[in-house]
């Protein structure tokens, strides 16, 4: 019988970071926003930690998009939900994985360094890379994969 080769931690970890998108992506269904929906999820030591989806503030009626169909300036990014979240909880985002269905802008970029957030992996960029510029100067892992 053929002694079959292990997998590698690389190939392993891809399988997650995969598997992890794919999950941000369904969670991204939740939002109300019509323009874009995005999903974040926030993973520790092989654990969700956190979840977010693109949308309005508690409270706020559901609707991202104004009658231009512009995006209110009050609509939260998936990654901010998923870190504000986190915060409110027992849980610490310390040394963890940020899965983003689209790359981060400036300001969800400055959330996560300060979240303590080592690793982003995301499936699409957004056109503006200025986010991704920020993560990469504080030294966090970037990853994107399709």
């Amino acid at each position: 019988m053929p002694v079959q080769n292990p997998e590698t931690k690389e190939s392993k970890q891809l399988k997650f970071d995969l598997r992890y998108l794919q999950m941000a992506q369904i969670w991204s269904e939740n939002s109300y926003c019509t323009r874009r929906k995005v999903g974040a999820l926030i993973v520790k030591n092989k654990m969700i930690i956190s979840d977010g989806y693109n949308g309005t503030p508690a409270g706020f009626e559901n609707i991202c998009e104004d009658e231009n169909n512009k995006t209110k300036a009050y609509v939260l990014h998936a990654e901010a939900n998923a870190i504000t979240k986190v915060a409110k909880s027992n849980n610490s985002s310390e040394g963890s994985t940020l899965y983003v269905t689209s790359s981060p802008c400036v300001e969800c970029a400055k959330l996560i360094i300060q979240s303590g957030i080592k690793r982003v992996v995301f499936s699409e960029a957004y056109r503006v890379l200025d986010g991704l510029n920020l993560l990469e100067q504080a030294g966090i892992e970037i990853k994107q994969l399709d």
